[in-house]
């Protein structure tokens, strides 16, 4: 199992890193975004899922700190003069694309680290970590998906086949970081808080 998911997470990467999103479509929002979230959303979770066992201890307050660092992390490159360097810099998307699979796996990793003698404790923080970024990438998506005029440019692009304008593609972009991006996070968080409401449930029966 464990074995599977961190292949299936290197697989993922690979797609978002060999493919169009990065090369041919790399001046489309939306293929930009298509691939942020396969890395944070996808891959980095499958990755964490394989290589878990390999972390002995990871402190109560570490998918907190996680949160924030990924909170900065997204909204930093999602500005628009740093997605314009990204855009139109090779180095640059390579620094993106790589603090993108940090910053997720440091999230992941310490909220799916075998648990402990504390392990109410890290699933509680770890759920609320996961909840805030989920709350925080409805917002970005949000945000740029309503948003009254693109922010990333005028010009039209072409992306999955298609020729978008600036605004649908922006929009089209928002979109996909709240079907993947919101509801990942949003999934790993209520799948902790239930363990976490399943384990009390336990003791007190116990």
């Amino acid at each position: 199992m464990r074995t599977a998911s961190l292949l299936l997470g290197f697989v993922t990467l690979a797609l978002v890193w060999a493919g169009p999103l990065l090369d041919a479509w790399r001046g489309s929002f939306a293929a930009h975004m298509l691939a942020h979230m396969g890395v944070v959303a996808i891959a980095a979770p499958l990755i964490a899922i394989g290589i878990a066992r390999t972390i002995r201890s990871v402190a109560t307050a570490a998918p907190l700190i996680a949160s924030l660092v990924e909170l900065i992390v997204v909204w930093g490159w999602h500005a628009p003069a740093a997605r314009q360097w990204a855009e139109t810099s090779t180095i640059a998307t390579m620094i993106e694309q790589v603090s993108f699979l940090g910053a997720g796996l440091f999230l992941w990793l310490t909220c799916v680290a075998p648990r402990n003698s504390d392990a109410p404790a890290r699933d509680a923080a770890g759920a609320f970590a996961l909840l805030l970024t989920s709350i925080h990438m409805t917002l970005l998506g949000a945000l740029l998906s309503l948003a009254s005029r693109p922010l990333y440019g005028l010009s039209d692009v072409t992306c999955f086949g298609l020729v978008l304008g600036a605004g649908q593609d922006q929009a089209l972009g928002g979109i996909i970081m709240l079907m993947i991006g919101a509801a990942a996070y949003l999934a790993g968080g209520v799948f902790l808080l239930a363990r976490l409401l399943g384990g009390k449930t336990e003791r007190l029966a116990g």
